[in-house]
């Protein structure tokens, strides 16, 4: 039995330009736009920390719907596969596009420039602060939450994953 392999790719980052939509001979819509993602880096040289950032091709299968949303800068999550085109061009050079295709579930909008909703930060964790009734005071601890703010019949069975 042959084994099989796993191309798998997760992004976050936000879209360079507003998405193109066109449709097939057969009607399946296809959309195209590019995702920038950034990391910061160190120089070690001088010392001071540089954004370097990546730019991806995405394809989107059968998304016409959320196509209208995917306009430039805002911030997407996507989750596709990988794959390499290749074509002659003009001169008869070979060329080749490596490119992530999704379809409409392997894409989540998060927020961002121009969305009142995004906070910039998408990831930050949650601030836990606790409430007067629980602390018998007017504000959160200074020291963090009291053990019995821990317990709140949560258990395993009700994480998702």
């Amino acid at each position: 039995m042959a084994s099989r392999g796993l191309n798998k790719v997760m992004l976050i980052g936000n879209l360079g330009k507003d998405a193109e939509t066109r449709f097939t001979p057969s009607g399946a819509s296809v959309t195209n736009f590019s995702v920038a993602t950034t990391r910061r880096t160190k120089d070690q040289q001088t010392g001071e920390w540089k954004d370097e950032t990546d730019w991806h091709n995405i394809v989107l299968w059968r998304a016409e719907n959320l196509a209208n949303y995917l306009q430039k800068g805002k911030r997407i999550y996507v989750e596709g596969r990988l794959q390499t085109r290749s074509w002659e061009d003009q001169s008869g050079n070979k060329r080749y596009m490596t490119e992530v295709v999704a379809d409409a579930g392997g894409v989540i909008l998060l927020g961002g420039r121009g969305d009142d909703a995004g906070s910039g930060d998408d990831f930050a964790p949650a601030r836990r602060t606790a409430t007067a009734g629980a602390q018998g005071g007017s504000g959160p601890s200074p020291s963090g939450p009291s053990p019995s703010d821990d317990d709140q019949g949560i258990t395993d069975d009700d994480v998702p994953f």
